[in-house]
């Protein structure tokens, strides 16, 4: 597996992470590896574990963040990671998923150009958690042409509609 670092002489990337009173111990965790591997973290949430907070409030603006480019790739937590992806991929220009195998963690950026990951903090455990950041930040989108196409039907539907006047 390719360890996520950034590439020694080039600017690391800027991660975003947010998450709800389900995932706060996970992200506490996530957020310290990742400063110590090198990249620029912002936290957009929760800050102190409050057990009847929303996740929508900390992850629509991780999303918004992902989509203009401010950070260059997200991570969500909730305690089961679906109300985090149900709620990041309400914002144009995120592709988030909820990821809990390697394999999905590189392919559906590969594939897909996944920009945010979905994780369960009550579903999965440090180490498997960590290790799925690492695949998910050192993949690459591929950019083959079947690829794109599919993601330019994707991104059609994100576009608002336009009055038809008879």
């Amino acid at each position: 597996m390719t360890k996520a670092s950034p590439t020694p002489g080039r600017r690391p990337q800027r991660i975003g992470i947010a998450a709800d009173h389900g995932g706060f111990e996970l992200k506490q965790y996530l957020l310290g590896r990742l400063r110590e591997a090198g990249y620029h973290v912002t936290d957009f949430g929760d800050h102190q574990l409050q057990p009847h907070d929303d996740y929508p409030d900390f992850v629509i603006p991780l999303a918004q963040a992902v989509a203009a480019g401010t950070v260059s790739r997200g991570i969500a937590l909730c305690g089961s990671g679906v109300g985090v992806s149900i709620a990041a991929n309400k914002v144009a220009g995120v592709r988030a998923c909820l990821i809990d195998e390697s394999f999905p963690a590189h392919q559906g950026v590969e594939d897909d150009d996944l920009n945010l990951i979905c994780l369960g903090g009550l579903v999965v455990g440090h180490a498997v958690a960590w290790e799925l950041v690492q695949t998910f930040l050192a993949a690459r989108f591929s950019g083959a042409e079947r690829h794109r196409r599919r993601l330019a039907k994707i991104s059609a539907l994100e576009i608002p509609a336009t009055k038809v006047r008879a």
